[in-house]
C-alpha cells in the first residue's frame, strides 16, 4: 500500500525548439489537490547519465521531499525535474546537457516552452523570489549557470557536486564533443571572475548554495568558485562534507538543499505579509 504523500506526475510535451517530444517529471505536495493556494517551484536537474525519472527512481525525492514537508522543516513545493538525456542507451550521447549547441537549442525549450507550461499548468506562485533552481553534477553546472544568466528567473540557485569551476577536469568530456565543448563555455567560475559591477549586483539578489564531497573529482572547482564569489562580496553557503561523486552524497545533501531554498521562500512570504 502506498505511503499518503506527494504525487509524481510523469509528463511529456511536444518541443518547437528541440523538434521532439521531451519528458519531465513533476512533484506535488500531499495537499495540492485539496487547496487552490499556489505553490513555490524547484527546478531539479540531473547528472549526466540521468533522465527526468532518476530522482523519482533512485533518488527518492518523494520521500525526502514528503518527509521534509512533514517535518515542517520545508515548505510545501512544486518540483519540476527536466530531461536533459543524451541520445544512446546509457544517456550519454547526443544533445546530452542542459546548454545550447548548434541544432539543439535547449535553453530557448527550457525558457520558452517548458517553464511557461509548468506556470500555466500547475498552481506555481511564478516569481522570481519563489521560483528556485538546482542540480547536481552536470545538472549542478547549469543550474548555476542559468542563474548567472537569467538572474531575473530566481530567487535561489544551488548545486551539489556540481561542475562550477575547473569543468576540462570532467570525466565524460569525450562522450559529446558538443557537450564537452558546452561545460567549458559556461564555467561559473569564470563567469563570476570576469563579472562587471552591474552583473555583480544581480547576481547578489539571488540566494546561492554550494555543497561538493572533500573526496570529490570537482572539488578544486568548487573551492575556486567559492573564492572568485567571496572576492567579488556575492554572499554564498557553501559546504564541503566527507563524501564522493555519488548519488548517496546527492541524496543525503537534498535535505540542505531544500531548507537553503525554503528559507528565501518563507522570507519573502514573510516580507510580502508584512507589506500588506
Amino acid at each position: 500500500m502506498r505511503v499518503p504523500g506527494g504525487k509524481l506526475c510523469i509528463c511529456s510535451m511536444s518541443s518547437d525548439a528541440l523538434g521532439c517530444d521531451k519528458p519531465f517529471t513533476v512533484y506535488l505536495p500531499e495537499d495540492y489537490d485539496k487547496t487552490d493556494v499556489p505553490y513555490p517551484v524547484l527546478y531539479l536537474f540531473h547528472q549526466a547519465g540521468g533522465t527526468s525519472e532518476t530522482w523519482s527512481r533512485i533518488g527518492h525525492i518523494r520521500e525526502i521531499l514528503d518527509d521534509a514537508i512533514r517535518s515542517k522543516m520545508v515548505l510545501p513545493m512544486i518540483v519540476v525535474m527536466p530531461d536533459a538525456s543524451g541520445e544512446d542507451e546509457r544517456h550519454l550521447g547526443r544533445h546530452l546537457g542542459y546548454f545550447s549547441v548548434d541544432g539543439w537549442d535547449y535553453e530557448r525549450y527550457f525558457y520558452e516552452e517548458l517553464l511557461p507550461l509548468i506556470d500555466t499548468e500547475f498552481r506555481t506562485i511564478g516569481s522570481k523570489a519563489f521560483r528556485a533552481i538546482c542540480g547536481v553534477s552536470m545538472g549542478g553546472e547549469a543550474a548555476i549557470s542559468y542563474a548567472q544568466r537569467y538572474p531575473q528567473y530566481y530567487g535561489s540557485a544551488c548545486a551539489i557536486s556540481g561542475i562550477v569551476g575547473k569543468p576540462e577536469q570532467s570525466q565524460l568530456k569525450s562522450t559529446d564533443e558538443a557537450y564537452a565543448q558546452s561545460l567549458l563555455n559556461h564555467n561559473p567560475s569564470v563567469f563570476v571572475r570576469d563579472a562587471d559591477s552591474k552583473t555583480v549586483e544581480r547576481l547578489k539578489s539571488i540566494r546561492w548554495y554550494t555543497d561538493c564531497g572533500d573526496s570529490d573529482f570537482f572539488y578544486e572547482g568548487n573551492i575556486e568558485f567559492f573564492l572568485n564569489m567571496k572576492e567579488k562580496g556575492i554572499p554564498i553557503d557553501f559546504r564541503m562534507r566527507s563524501g564522493v561523486h555519488c548519488f548517496y552524497y546527492w541524496i543525503t545533501g537534498m535535505p540542505g538543499v531544500l531548507q537553503f531554498v525554503s528559507n528565501g521562500f518563507a522570507e519573502e512570504a514573510f516580507r510580502n505579509r508584512k507589506d500588506v
